[in-house]
């Protein structure tokens, strides 16, 4: 939500005043927000299948006057505050567009206990998309994260990698062998996943770290890594 919440007239709807990086889930105002961005995107793509909202790396959630407020009742925790804007999101998009599934980032899940997950009922909206760009990938550690996503209810997962950035904030040419790398790290991922609960891979190609960050890669340099990365994705 970076691009919007920079701006003035919406710097209310920040979680942290000094931060635009997390929106206040709180506000209904916030709410309104984020459907009236999903209906932008759905009004130019209406056959869309899946539709990604985000959330992650939400480092300032729990840290605002609202959140701590409401983190202060004994039941109340800052994985419970994700999974309830998580399920919101979702809930709206399901009322909605009811053929579209929810995607989301899962660093926020992945901490957050089998039981506590299973019981939100996010799960059953929508399909977590695991993340790690590293060419070291650790493929037990994904292969146990899938399980225990399939333990608290998720039917589908997904993949994303990266055939660009991911490298160095301000990197000029792109690393193949990097990219290669990561991707067959992913292949053994895959290999180790019930074909079944593998929806897809997505092939990531970062512009910038961040909204208020340098441009990485150029799209142009980046492409004999695309093409790399999507032979190996198809041949093995």
């Amino acid at each position: 939500p970076q691009f919007v919440l920079k701006h003035k007239e919406f710097a209310h709807l920040r979680e942290v005043r000094m931060f635009p990086n997390a929106l206040n889930p709180h506000k209904e105002e916030s709410r309104a927000l984020v459907k009236a961005m999903i209906d932008h995107v759905m009004a130019l793509h209406k056959d869309v299948k899946w539709f990604h909202i985000g959330c992650d790396e939400v480092y300032y959630l729990g840290e605002g006057e609202e959140s701590k407020q409401w983190l202060q009742q004994q039941e109340n925790t800052p994985e419970k505050l994700c999974l309830s804007h998580i399920k919101a999101v979702a809930s709206c998009m399901a009322l909605s567009y009811p053929t579209v599934t929810p995607i989301v980032w899962d660093d926020m899940l992945r901490g957050i206990s089998e039981e506590t997950l299973a019981e939100s009922g996010v799960p059953q909206l929508v399909q977590p998309m695991i993340w790690d760009y590293a060419a070291d990938l650790d493929v037990e550690s994904k292969v146990l994260l899938v399980e225990k996503y399939r333990r608290c209810g998720f039917s589908k997962v997904w993949f994303a990698s990266a055939f660009k950035g991911a490298t160095g904030v301000n990197q000029s040419l792109t690393l193949i062998g990097h990219h290669l790398q990561n991707h067959l790290q992913w292949l053994k991922v895959a290999s180790s996943t019930p074909t079944d609960v593998l929806q897809g891979i997505a092939l990531t190609g970062w512009q910038r770290y961040d909204h208020f960050s340098v441009l990485c890669e150029l799209f142009p340099v980046a492409i004999p890594s695309l093409a790399v990365c999507l032979q190996a994705l198809e041949n093995g």
